[in-house]
């Protein structure tokens, strides 16, 4: 597992306040949303927001290709690198 992973798996614990889920307990392949960890849309608002301000990465909320990005946190991870790897 990556550092940005763990970076992702951290934020999403504590954008979302899930109290009761560790880093360990999220797959880095594990679906996000309408997965184990229950996830909905007003989640991936509150992620998307704190991806923007923690990453500095453009991210199109109404893209298909930004629904597949969000798919798990290894996902994330790939896009977010792929952003960065640009400038």
């Amino acid at each position: 597992m990556s550092d940005l992973e763990l970076k992702l798996k951290a934020l999403v614990i504590d954008t979302l306040n899930l109290e009761e889920v560790t880093i360990e307990d999220i797959d880095s392949d594990e679906v996000l949303f309408g997965g184990e960890l229950g996830l909905d849309s007003i989640d991936a608002l509150e992620l998307g927001v704190a991806i923007k301000k923690h990453f500095d990465v453009m991210l199109d909320s109404d893209s298909e290709e930004t629904k597949e990005h969000f798919r798990s946190i290894r996902t994330l991870a790939q896009f977010i690198q792929s952003q960065q790897g640009e400038r």
